[in-house]
């Protein structure tokens, strides 16, 4: 069969760049390749599924076509193309040269022309046409043979239409009078008018009564009101508007099927450019594991490249530019000396040389991941470049302790610098075998995460990105992921020493290399007195874990599915009928179609209405059947995502769960958790705050504490914008909700009403977060010219935030960056962006960065300090969560005094600010109870 695709390549690459727009893919020398990533995993997914025998890739030009010169309005307001976007594109042209598919542009012509006019001939020579885009224009193009191939997006599969399916979505009887409807409905994008008052709705409705453009216009008598003023005086527009919707199909161009034969890829071509891009996932899916960038760059491996393997989106986010240096090296060509060290008395010889050096780096090697369940199988040391030692550990836990405790008089000097990479994992590995690691620690992870925070850390993309090398796969000693994968005991010990010393190398090299980029961000500081000392404290509340009530759990487990039964039966109820409840498609049809909840209902690109929670909310004060649904989908995430599964992530030794603290993932400097996600825990509805129910003291003889920052963001922003009204507010111990709206509405505090308090609530958090009088409107459910006032008038009375907001920017645009008080940076890069959307992204978070960022500095010192507290009092009470602005902790109940003492004066004092800090200590035999 002759199956021909004719993509719409600027619109296939306009949907992959936005698809991905707030957390780009970048390049370690700043390229965002987001788009390229995008239109990547598109176009092999299409080879993969579809199989086409013959194909292309269709552009506009620059050149003006016949619509520009008859409308000269036409697509003149279109937005100026995104910088980093404009620079993707002679990259993707390369990497459809790499597929050896031809690019077909023809001046004068739109792409929408020559794929309309390529289609209808191939469809006469026998051809099955596919016109693979995101634009609605091409419904029109549709036949028995014709196709709109829309390619898969946000978790839905790709879309076929036909005749059929544009007749059901258009409302119409005939493909042509998709033309009518673009007509008479206009498109903001392209500047075509249409006709006043006439959107998509009035347009079906028209269509289906008149027929065309032309039939409304000369029935316009049979209208009224509004609508036959704007059809009989907009007419010409109309007329206009339909032409310029119109697709072309007379280009003078011809169809070469010789040309359009789908071609075998040219690897010599794709190799390096995915090697330039640092496509590292998807170039191992493509060309296999042998893929390396390094190799990649220096030579042309042979062999076929697996096009359908599963495609896969690699994210990360905005980066601070860093020129690569090209990966060249690799442990066969790269001069080395790595021992092994496997006779005690070498060990030994080896201790004592440690023992002299100021720094050195260590790793070690495990059976797991996991480093509370893990068994050592050996470590590895380095001081200077190139040499490295391996000290394998016996499988038999007492020899393996009796060569651990060779080396712990030096991992124990707190005099000697400890540097590694993800040192917390090597320390709570450690502590099991009773090393308690000490000294200033150096830890290469997060060093780079401080000096370009967007970006990714592990030490293999560090390597090559900083030292030019790249270093041997984990998969080459022992297999990639699955059932077959080896242990590391089950490796040649040769082959084990020569990767284990070379992680140590490597790591003290970067280390070499990450310090002066320390100094010259000027995060050094902020390296040595939070970041590297918070090691040591997220490692301690790791191996402190937190007792769970199982029992609480299971009953609460019960009592949610009873919940969930009744609201279940409650929306069939309500809505008249039986339906999948968790169907955003099924549930779309019932609210929009047969409840008619909102007759402007948004759909998604497949078509289905947008059921999302945002959806939901603006519906609520609509119907009750929606706050139904809503508190549904919140049960039952509740019991699968804590209820059930915490009982599963108890560690069988310690009878405890041990969350893992993620110290260089959110580029604002918060921390994260996982295994369990504390951070997420409901705690703002009655069922969600159950769940802290189940996190219980230890025994009966203690107690938890919880110390919460009361309003940190909003006297953070008090703090750095220094406005007068705010400082005051809170300096005299004022509500500051009651205090914003006293001064937002003109009254005394005691006049406030709870309303009002309400709504100035949502505007002192809005504010944070860059909410416009629409966001403001929509989450208030007020009129927007309201929402507009309260803002303006909240500018007003606080001048101080709105200069804050200003210089912010202004900031940001001189110099790429905003910092925190404590010298964080986050760069944003998209901050100059000539377009909009992108812009006023980034401004958002220079106004946002900088109070997020010092509300993250802010508990981490508190936690060092109560930590030191802890340690030098000799107290028995732990540290145990950190969950955003609040601690935890397990304390025995002869000492919750002396922890309430200590929790707030390090809480409150962690940095001076012009603002008071406020602390509240609660107490409980579980975590609702303290909280």
């Amino acid at each position: 069969m002759k199956k021909l695709f004719l993509l719409d390549g600027m619109a296939l690459i306009y949907r992959a760049y936005f698809a991905l727009s707030k957390v780009p893919r970048l390049t370690s020398y700043g390229l965002n390749t987001g788009a390229i990533m995008g239109f990547t995993n598109t176009l092999l997914e299409l080879l993969k599924n579809q199989q086409p025998s013959h194909i292309a890739v269709v552009f506009d030009t620059e050149a003006p076509t016949s619509r520009h010169i008859e409308f000269e309005a036409y697509k003149a307001h279109r937005e100026k193309m995104p910088e980093d976007l404009a620079a993707s594109i002679p990259y993707i042209f390369r990497l459809i040269e790499g597929f050896n598919i031809p690019i077909i542009t023809q001046d004068g012509f739109e792409a929408d022309d020559i794929i309309g006019t390529l289609a209808k001939k191939a469809e006469k020579e026998g051809f099955t046409v596919y016109c693979m885009t995101p634009d609605k224009d091409f419904g029109q193009l549709v036949s028995e043979n014709i196709f709109i191939y829309k390619p898969a997006r946000m978790g839905n599969g790709a879309e076929t239409l036909g005749v059929p399916e544009i007749l059901s979505k258009w409302e119409i009887t005939d493909v042509s009078q998709v033309i009518d409807i673009l007509g008479l409905w206009g498109d903001a994008v392209d500047n075509i008018p249409g006709i006043p008052g006439i959107g998509e709705k009035t347009a079906k409705k028209l269509i289906q009564e008149f027929g065309s453009v032309e039939g409304i216009i000369e029935n316009s008598d049979k209208l009224k009101g509004k609508l036959k003023e704007n059809v009989e005086n907009f007419a010409e527009q109309g007329r206009i508007s339909k032409k310029l919707a119109t697709i072309l199909l007379d280009v003078p161009i011809e169809l070469d099927e010789k040309s359009l034969e789908l071609e075998d890829p040219n690897r010599a071509l794709l190799e390096p450019l995915f090697a330039e891009l640092e496509f590292r996932t998807l170039g191992k899916r493509v060309f296999g594991d042998d893929f390396s960038i390094g190799e990649a760059n220096n030579s042309v491996s042979t062999g076929q490249m697996d096009l359908f393997a599963p495609a896969t989106v690699e994210v990360t986010a905005i980066a601070a530019p860093q020129e690569p240096l090209t990966p060249t090296l690799n442990i066969h060509n790269t001069d080395h000396n790595y021992i092994l060290v496997d006779e005690t008395a070498a060990q030994q010889a080896l201790a004592e040389e440690l023992s002299k050096q100021k720094s050195f780096c260590f790793d070690t090697e495990t059976t797991s991941l996991d480093a509370l369940t893990a068994e050592i199988v050996g470590i590895s040391f380095s001081f200077e470049k190139g040499k490295a030692y391996y000290v394998p550990t016996a499988a038999d836990p007492i020899s393996a302790q009796a060569t651990v405790d060779i080396f712990k008089a030096i991992l124990e000097n707190p005099l000697i610098e400890k540097v590694g990479q993800n040192l917390k994992y090597d320390m709570l590995l450690l502590s099991r075998y009773g090393i308690k690691v000490q000294g200033p620690l150096f830890d290469t992870m997060i060093a780079h995460y401080l000096i370009d925070p967007d970006t990714r850390h592990n030490m293999d993309i560090l390597a090559e990105n900083y030292l030019g090398y790249t270093p041997v796969s984990i998969t080459e000693l022992i297999g990639p992921k699955g059932k077959n994968q080896l242990s590391m005991r089950d490796v040649d010990v040769e082959k084990v020493k020569e990767y284990a010393a070379e992680d140590a190398d490597i790591t003290w090299q970067l280390h070499e290399v990450l310090k002066p980029l320390l100094v010259e961000t000027k995060t050094l500081e902020l390296a040595q007195t939070v970041e590297f000392p918070l090691i040591y404290v997220l490692a301690e509340i790791e191996k402190n874990g937190v007792k769970v009530d199982v029992g609480t759990l299971r009953s609460f487990s019960g009592l949610l599915q009873e919940d969930i039964q009744r609201l279940e039966n409650t929306i069939y109820e309500k809505a008249g009928v039986h339906f999948n409840i968790a169907s955003p498609k099924q549930l779309g049809e019932i609210l929009f179609d047969k409840l008619q909840l909102d007759p402007k209902a948004k759909k998604t690109k497949t078509g289905q209405y947008k059921t999302g929670e945002d959806v939901l909310l603006t519906l609520a004060h609509k119907s009750d059947i929606v706050q139904d649904i809503l508190d549904f989908r919140q049960l039952q995430k509740l019991k699968s995502t804590y209820v059930d599964a915490l009982p599963g992530l108890i560690n069988a030794e310690t009878g405890l769960i041990h969350t893992s603290y993620n110290q260089a993932v959110a580029a604002t400097g918060r921390l994260s958790s996982t295994n369990p996600n504390l951070q997420n825990i409901p705690i703002r509805t009655e069922k969600g705050r159950e769940v802290r129910k189940a996190f219980i003291a230890r025994d009966a003889s203690h107690v938890l504490l919880s110390a919460d920052y009361s309003q940190i963001e909003l006297r953070l922003i008090a703090a750095l914008s220094k406005d007068q009204g705010m400082l005051e507010a809170f300096r005299e111990g004022h509500d500051i909700h009651r205090a914003t709206a006293a001064r937002v509405y003109g009254i005394s505090l005691d006049e406030v009403s709870a309303d009002q308090r309400r709504n100035a609530k949502a505007v002192n958090f809005g504010i944070i977060y860059g909410q416009s009088a629409f966001g403001l409107s929509q989450s208030l459910g007020i009129p927007r010219k309201e929402a507009g006032a309260m803002i303006d008038q909240y500018f007003t009375q606080y001048a101080g935030i709105r200069q804050y907001m200003s210089k912010a920017v202004e900031f940001a645009k001189e110099k790429g960056y905003v910092e925190t008080i404590l010298k964080r940076r986050r760069y944003l890069r998209d901050i100059n962006s000539a377009n909009m959307t992108v812009r006023g992204f980034a401004e958002r978070n220079a106004i946002n960065a900088p109070i997020q960022g010092s509300a993250a500095d802010l508990i981490k010192v508190a936690m060092i300090n109560i930590q030191q507290d802890i340690d030098e009092s000799g107290l028995r009470g732990k540290m145990i969560m950190q969950v955003h602005d609040e601690l935890v902790f397990d304390v025995p109940s002869d000492e919750v005094e002396k922890f309430s003492d200590i929790i707030k004066d390090r809480m409150q004092g962690a940095i001076a600010l012009e603002v008071p800090l406020e602390v509240e200590v609660g107490q409980g035999n579980n975590w609702l109870e303290a909280h």
